[in-house]
Order: structure tokens, then C-alpha cells, then sequence
């Protein structure tokens, strides 16, 4: 018979690398190491001496990215023998089967002295050794011992081995050898029934020997051991199987049951799983010597596996709703986490699974397993995908090398002060470092001019600013960043250009000075970061990719307004606040809707759709289906409403602030009180200020929707009930009327627009729906725009290009590019390379490394160099000196948005 640590069916074993990049006291990285896979469900997991045993309820094993029933699959039924450091199976194979019904094994264990593996399950027979339920396995010959035969009566779910050789048992099962045995029982390494006696009413699924040797713990569905009020779990002793500690209905809900018990000299910890409402789905740490409990995680998404390693605790779940514990609200499951084993707080360590199959519960057990020196994390369950690839039922992590580079930075910058160039971005994601280090790049320099590192989770990518002081009033300035966890590095971000600003922008500055905490100016030309102006770091996150940079924007400047189609887009913010107290809610609405919708208010959840909406919200603005406006607080019995007489879905801009501090609540618009009251209560709950969407049920003339179709701007939120005056004021300056307001912004489309080909020098590409542009082989591209004179007592603070890449595959490029003023004659319908008009030497802009495809770009150009041409038709080219093409959409594109625009802004002179 084949040993059952044989040789490998493939692989070269070689030690991996000591852990490098993961953020401590996590020790595995996030990358999931190529493992075989089985075609079922793995339930469980042992390891000795670099041999991992899995069991479960499968037929067939395979290699790593290979579909089931593909080459290279191979029989094993109900249970495989894999190679710790490869993930290739060895050469051992048992088969576990029964006579009648569907064989499965759910529990292994392995012998102090390392010469026996205990499977436990529910099977007749391994390899055709009778053995009912419970097996023990000579794993230097890879047999069967029949001589082991308890024979239980029904399924073992739990298996431990005490120093000593006892194995205790869990499951359903009320006898052993045809003697009285309850759901729990011990016996010694030949099979004998040793006096131990835990008997439990309902089925038991966890069983663990305490460090000391001195105690067993075991878990399950029970609500009595022994005669005893203990459910759940219960301490007993090693020796007679008494109670010594015992957890009475209550302490976990009757709801909830107990899955799975591991354990060290730190102490006792469980996984949890609950039905219904009022469960406990987390992880629970008992003291190891009076077995108390030392924290309770109250996250959701029952937790069935828990495997410690230097002082943390690594748990298989599928956790969805941390809340409660001040972590992610009830959003999209996460499968895998970590704590410590002294505090609850979620770890940044969060590779992912999806749910798979069976129960679809993902993962299902864990298992550490050592070799060479090298230690590894291996997993198994129901999921059939890991980290997003195809992966069945097992993988493993290893302690490194760390081979994933942080997620690109999102970026955005601007300069509405003098001497100043605001750069903020998100932080990026990695599953396995939480201190991630930015540099940020300025004018295609190699040379960072500020770096930082910031602490940051998966689910919680806060917003980081730099404010760059070393900057030129009407100097543009381009930026990127990338992100590094100390050995990989991300992509630079997308350069982000601005002009340094020579006056301040006047709606701005009273929104800082009157103390916003949430400033989000909807300024970004895509993606789902926005970000934050006022100074707090209070970013938000845009939903299902509503409409950018609209315009005209609510109030002047150089700035644009977001756009929500009403079923789906909306935005949040990052950042989980604590319960508002005083506070001011603001924002610019324009809308012809006859659905109403929510506006702006404060919730307990975000994510995608209605399927996450909050259950607690309130400190909300909503229009109702005739227009009206209503802001509310409270809770069912306890709402409070303000509801304006006037309908306000005019299609004009309107300001709107809610506000409600020690002298109740009150609702503006347009500047002006439209109703008001004195209360001073609203719900006591965290969470996130929402824009667009989120529950109205139950609410004073309910809209039709609960997303708002309409454009949105200049959203702020203050900790203090702004004055009328202050409200006032910012109504004025945003209408332009009052002090300040005098900056403006035209917008202008291309009149004409074409591009040139140096290997097709006679043909016209005048409609052709692209523009291209490269320096070897050449490519230049035309446009031409009518450009207004200065308004009166202005002058030109800033010129923005803005270009969007085609959605080609190859529309992106890494090379730069150049724009530059056109001296000589061309037009759109007659321009070829042949005829190509003179350029001028004098660069107004740079686009750096535009690699993105179906993406918005931003050129800033010197303002300096467009001031001689404004009131006349002038043109710009675009020109390169690289071998790597650029595609944008040119004025033929058939979405408007995608179209070249020039934004000229002029400021007071």
C-alpha cells in the first residue's frame, strides 16, 4: 500500500520566502497559492509534517485551473492527501463510502505522536474496511485499521486528540459500540469508550482540548449538557466529562449555535452561526484559565472555521454586516478576516470567496500546515471562485512573498486659493497591507515631491490630501500618485492637471469659513471617487457611474454638477460617521421630476441598489412627487417633518440646507426660512451622509422613487446649525448677485476637428468619429474653437482641454503628448498629412501618459498663451514624439459627453 506522505504527483517543493509586504500582526499574504481543487465540497481539514488530509463530500480531484471533469482530473472519493508547500495531491488514495445514502467525511484529527489520522463522518467503510462513522487511519501505510470500529450510529461532525491519545467526538449520534453516548463522546487510540461523558440534547459540532489538557470544550446546537443549562458550548472536564463552565440560554442567543472551537495558551475561541433575526453570527475569545469572555465580534454572516496563528485569529465566514462593531455596514459578504486574538477590531487581511455551492456558505475549514520551515494557511469549503478567479473548494496562502501591488490611487486636484494646488485621492486597496505608502508626482518628474503613509482596511479607503504650496498663480500643474505596500507598487494614477488659481473662489471660501466637514463639488470626470473639498478628508464614493461634469454648474466658477438618472446612481460617503448632533445639510438641486426622491440625509448602510438601503435614516431632504420639499428626523413615532408649500421641480437651480440644532430644525431655500419647529431629537445611530437615494418609506407624501432624478452640486455638510444669514449669504454668492460671485465659465465645443496620417498622406479623416495623435509614424490631430472676448472686468484665470480616450482597446498610451497653438490655414473637411497646417513652438498643456481606454482626460494650459487669442477662431493641435498611439473621440462622436470641449474660466481682473 502507498504511504500516505508518497511522493507528489507533480511540483518541486521549495521553501517560500519570509513575509515582506503584509501589514502585521497579519502574517499571510492575500494571494492565493495554486492548490488542486475537488469537484464537491471540502468540510474538513488536518495537517502533519507537511501533508495536508482534507475530507468532504466529493468524487474527484484536479488540477488548479482546470474545469471540472478536465485533464489531468482524477478519482478520490470523499477524501485527498495534498502536499502542504505544492498543493499537489500525494500518491495515497482512500475512499470513503457507505452501503446506503451519500457518504461524506466531516471531521479530521491527527494523533500527538503524528502516526494516525482520525476521520470522522458519515460512511460504512474505507476502502473496504467496515469502520461506521469513525475511522482511524495508519498514515505511514495509508490503510484503514480495522481493528478501530466504535461504530456510532449516526454522524460524527467533530474530532480533537487530546496529548494523552484520547480522541473525543461530536455529531449526532447517541450511541457508541451500542452504549449510550449523547451527541458527544471520547475514546482511546484503540476505540475503546473511556468514561468521559458530555451528553448533550441536540447535536454537537465542535469539540476542542484546551491547551492545559485539562478541559474540553465543546459546541453545537444544545441547550443542555449533562443536565445542565449550557447552550451552545459548555467547558467540561477532560477526564469525567462534568461541567465546569457552563454558558446558560442567553448568553448566545437560543438562535444561535456554535461551529467550530479553537484554541491556545491565549485562550478559547468560537465560531458562530445564527437563523433568523436577533443572532449571533461572530467570533467570540474566552479566557484560558476561568473561561470568560474576553471580547464578542457581533459582525453577521456566520462564521463556520477559526484558525489562530502568532496572536491572530483567521476566521471563514460570510460576514456582511460589521456595523454593530463600527467596521463595514450590510454590504456585498466578505468570506475571510482576521482579528487579534485581544481585540476584536477587523485586521487588513481580506482575500475573498464567493459563496459556491451546497449551502453556499463559502468557506468551510481551516487548517495550518508547515513545511520546510514554511507555513501556510489552507482553506477549504463550498466556494468555487478565489479572489475572483475559478477555484474549487480548496486553496492556501502562504506568509510570502506578497505578489499583489495596491489598487491604482483615484485621484483628483484643483485650486481654488491662491498659492495653492489641492491633490486628494482614495486610498487604494490591498488585501493584505493596511500601511500603504503615496508619492506623489508633479509635471512627469521621476522625483516625488511628497510622500506619505496611511493606515487604511479593504472596506474603508479613506480620503488623502496634499496641499501643494510651491506653485505659480496661472502656472497649470499635473500630478499622479501611486500607492506601495514596501515590495509592490501600484500603476501611476491618471495625471490630474490644474491652474493654480489667482483669485479665490469666492462660494468656496464661505462654504471652508463657515465650517463644512463634507464639501463634495462633483468636479471628477469619472470613476467612483469623490472627493472632498473642505479640508476634513470626507470622500465619497460615486454608484453606478452617474453623469459627470454637467453643466451649467450652480454657481460660478470653473466648476460642473453630477448628474442622477433617478433608478440607481447615487453617492456616499466613505467615511462612517458618529451620530450627528447640531448640523447643517446643503446642496444645489435642478430637477423636472414628477417621482420625487431622496436628496440628502443620513444612513446606516450604502452599497448598490435598493437591496441596501438603511434601516436606520434619518436627517434627510426629499422631493415629493408634486415637488415639494421635506426634511425630516427621527424614527416612526417620533419623525418630525418640515414640508414646503412651493413645488420646486421648475428645472431651475435651487439651494436648499436643512439644519437642526438647540433651537429645533429648520428647512431654506433659495436663502430664504420655508418652515421650521423646535425639535431637537433625531435618531441616535452611525453611519454615512447619502446624495441621491436611500429609504423613504413611511415619510409625509412618500415619493414614487426613492432615488432623485436631477442634477446635484455644491453638496456641504457642517457639525452646527448654519445661521440664516450664513445661508443667505452662500445663496447669494452661488446665484452670482452678491460680492465675489463675478468669476464665470464658458464652455465650448469644437466647431471643427480632424486628424492627419503620415503613412495615408493624401486622405482626410474630417469624419471620422476618433482623433489620433503619435510622434514616430505620425499622427496630429485639429481642433478648432470660436473663442469669446473677456467678459468686462475679467480676465482668463484658467483654460482646461478636456479629451476623452476611445473605447478601441489600444486607445491608451504611455508616451505624452503636447498641445500647442496652429499658425497655419487647415479645415476639417480638406486637412491631410500633405497639407497639414504650420504649429507653433509654444506648449500650452501637456497630457502625460494617458493609458486608459473609454476614460476623461483634463490638459490645463497656460492661460498666459491663450489671452492674445481670445475673440477670435483659433485652433489647438495635438502632437506627440512617441511610437505609442493615442485614440480620442473627436466632435463626430455620437455621445455628446464624449466630445473634446475647451472650459475657458475668467476671474475678476
Amino acid at each position: 500500500m502507498l504511504a500516505l506522505v508518497a511522493g507528489l504527483l507533480g511540483g518541486v517543493v521549495t521553501a517560500a520566502p519570509s513575509a515582506s509586504a503584509v501589514t502585521a500582526p497579519v502574517a499571510f499574504t492575500a494571494d492565493s497559492l495554486s492548490t488542486w481543487q475537488t469537484n464537491g465540497i471540502v468540510w474538513a481539514l488536518a495537517e502533519r509534517n507537511g501533508t495536508v488530509f482534507a475530507g468532504g463530500t466529493f468524487s474527484t480531484i484536479r488540477p488548479p485551473g482546470v474545469p471540472s471533469g478536465g485533464a489531468g482530473t482524477r478519482s478520490a472519493v470523499n477524501f485527498a492527501v495534498f502536499n502542504a508547500a505544492t498543493g499537489a495531491p500525494t500518491s495515497c488514495s482512500l475512499s470513503f463510502t457507505r452501503s446506503s445514502g451519500t457518504a461524506t467525511v466531516r471531521a479530521l484529527a491527527v494523533s500527538p505522536d503524528g502516526q494516525t489520522l482520525y476521520a470522522g463522518g458519515y460512511f460504512t467503510a474505507v476502502s473496504g474496511v467496515a469502520v461506521n462513522g469513525l475511522a482511524a487511519i495508519d498514515i505511514g501505510s495509508c490503510t484503514a485499521r480495522a481493528a478501530f470500529n466504535p461504530a456510532f450510529n449516526a454522524t460524527v461532525r467533530a474530532l480533537d486528540v487530546a496529548p494523552d491519545g484520547t480522541v473525543y467526538a461530536g455529531g449526532d449520534f447517541t450511541t457508541v459500540r451500542g452504549i449510550a453516548r449523547a451527541r458527544f463522546a471520547a475514546l482511546t487510540p484503540a476505540g475503546a469508550l473511556t468514561p468521559w461523558r458530555a451528553d448533550a440534547d441536540v447535536s454537537g459540532r465542535a469539540i476542542e482540548v484546551t491547551a492545559d489538557g485539562q478541559h474540553v470544550a465543546v459546541g453545537g446546537d444544545f441547550f443542555t449538557v449533562n443536565g445542565t443549562d449550557s447552550h451552545a458550548l459548555a467547558i467540561t472536564d477532560a477526564t469525567t466529562g462534568a461541567v465546569t463552565r457552563a454558558y446558560p440560554s442567553g448568553f448566545f442567543p437560543n438562535t444561535s449555535v456554535v461551529k467550530d472551537i479553537t484554541s491556545d495558551g491565549s485562550g478559547v475561541y468560537t465560531a458562530n452561526e445564527g437563523t433568523g433575526g436577533g443572532v449571533f453570527d461572530g467570533r467570540t475569545a474566552f479566557e484560558p484559565d476561568t473561561f470568560a469572555q474576553r471580547w464578542r465580534d457581533t459582525c453577521l454572516g456566520a462564521t463556520q472555521a477559526l484558525q489562530l496563528y502568532q496572536g491572530v485569529i483567521y476566521s471563514g465566514s460570510h460576514a456582511h454586516d460589521c456595523s454593530s462593531m463600527g467596521e463595514y455596514p450590510n454590504v456585498e459578504r466578505k468570506h475571510l478576516l482576521a482579528q487579534r486574538v485581544t481585540d476584536p477590531a477587523l485586521l487588513a487581511w481580506a482575500p475573498d470567496t464567493n459563496e459556491g455551492t451546497g449551502e453556499q456558505l463559502g468557506p468551510r475549514a481551516l487548517t495550518l500546515a508547515n513545511s520546510g520551515g514554511s507555513e501556510f494557511l489552507w482553506l477549504a469549503g463550498e466556494f468555487t471562485t478565489v479572489n475572483g478567479s475559478a477555484q474549487q473548494s480548496l486553496s492556501r496562502f502562504g506568509t510570502g512573498p506578497d505578489t499583489g501591488a495596491p489598487s491604482t490611487p483615484a485621484a483628483w486636484v484643483s485650486s481654488d486659493t491662491p498659492g495653492s494646488v489641492n491633490v486628494r485621492w482614495q486610498a487604494s486597496q490591498d488585501l493584505d497591507d493596511g500601511d500603504l505608502t503615496y508619492n506623489v508626482y508633479r509635471n512627469g518628474s521621476a522625483t516625488p515631491v511628497h510622500t506619505t503613509t496611511v493606515y487604511s482596511l479593504p472596506w474603508e479607503r479613506p480620503q488623502v490630501s496634499w496641499t501643494d504650496t510651491s506653485v505659480t498663480a496661472g502656472t497649470t500643474y499635473s500630478y499622479r500618485i501611486t500607492a506601495s505596500d514596501g515590495t509592490n507598487t501600484s500603476a501611476l494614477s491618471t495625471a490630474r492637471s490644474a491652474t493654480a488659481a489667482r483669485v479665490p473662489d469666492a462660494y468656496a471660501s464661505a462654504v471652508r469659513r463657515d465650517g463644512a466637514s463634507l464639501y463634495w463639488r462633483y468636479d471628477e470626470p469619472g470613476g467612483t471617487f469623490a472627493s472632498d473639498s473642505s479640508g476634513g478628508d470626507d470622500g465619497g464614493a460615486y454608484v453606478s457611474s452617474p453623469s459627470y461634469r454637467q453643466t451649467p454648474a450652480a454657481v460660478p466658477g470653473a466648476g460642473t454638477a453630477l448628474g442622477l438618472n433617478g433608478t440607481s446612481e447615487y453617492v456616499y460617503s466613505e467615511k462612517r460617521h458618529a451620530r450627528p448632533g447640531a448640523f447643517t445639510a446643503e446642496t444645489w438641486i435642478r430637477t423636472t421630476t414628477t417621482s420625487g426622491g431622496r436628496i440628502i440625509g443620513f444612513g446606516d448602510n450604502f452599497g448598490s441598489g435598493d437591496g441596501y438601503f438603511s434601516r436606520n435614516s434619518d436627517r434627510l431632504v426629499y422631493m415629493t412627487d408634486a415637488g415639494q420639499l421635506g426634511f425630516g428626523t427621527g424614527r416612526f413615532a417620533n419623525r418630525a417633518t418640515i414640508l414646503s408649500s412651493a413645488a420646486y421641480n421648475d428645472g431651475a437651480w435651487h439651494h436648499v440646507a436643512a439644519t437642526q440644532g438647540p433651537g429645533g430644525m429648520a428647512l431654506y431655500v433659495d436663502g430664504a426660512l420655508v418652515g421650521s419647529n423646535t425639535v431637537t431629537t433625531a435618531l441616535n445611530t452611525t453611519g454615512f451622509w447619502r446624495v441621491g437615494a436611500d429609504t423613504l418609506t413611511g415619510w409625509p407624501s412618500n415619493p414614487t422613487s426613492m432615488f432623485f432624478a436631477g442634477t446635484v452640486d455644491e453638496t456641504a455638510v457642517y457639525p452646527s446649525a448654519l445661521s440664516a444669514g450664513q445661508i443667505a449669504e452662500h445663496h447669494t454668492i452661488g446665484t452670482g448677485s452678491g460680492g465675489g460671485g463675478e468669476e464665470t465659465t464658458v464652455t465650448l465645443a469644437a466647431t471643427e476637428d480632424a486628424y492627419v496620417n503620415g503613412s495615408a498622406t493624401t486622405t482626410n479623416y474630417g469624419t471620422s468619429t476618433s482623433l489620433a495623435v503619435r510622434g514616430s509614424a505620425a499622427y496630429e490631430s485639429y481642433l478648432r474653437f470660436a473663442l469669446p472676448a473677456a467678459p468686462s472686468g475679467t480676465e482668463l484665470t484658467g483654460a482646461v482641454l478636456r479629451l476623452r480616450t476611445t473605447s478601441l482597446s489600444t486607445a491608451g498610451s504611455a508616451d505624452s503628448f503636447t498641445v500647442v497653438p496652429v499658425t497655419g490655414d487647415w479645415t476639417e473637411a480638406g486637412v491631410t498629412y500633405a497639407n497639414r497646417p504650420g504649429l507653433s513652438a509654444a506648449v500650452l498643456g501637456t497630457l502625460a501618459a494617458p493609458g486608459a481606454v473609454s476614460t476623461d482626460y483634463e490638459v490645463a494650459l497656460n492661460t498666459d498663451g491663450l489671452r492674445g487669442l481670445l475673440g477670435t477662431t483659433s485652433s489647438l493641435a495635438l502632437t506627440g514624439g512617441g511610437t505609442d498611439a493615442l485614440w480620442l473621440w473627436s466632435s463626430e462622436a455620437g455621445t455628446a459627453d464624449y466630445r473634446p470641449e475647451l472650459v475657458l474660466t475668467f476671474g475678476p481682473s
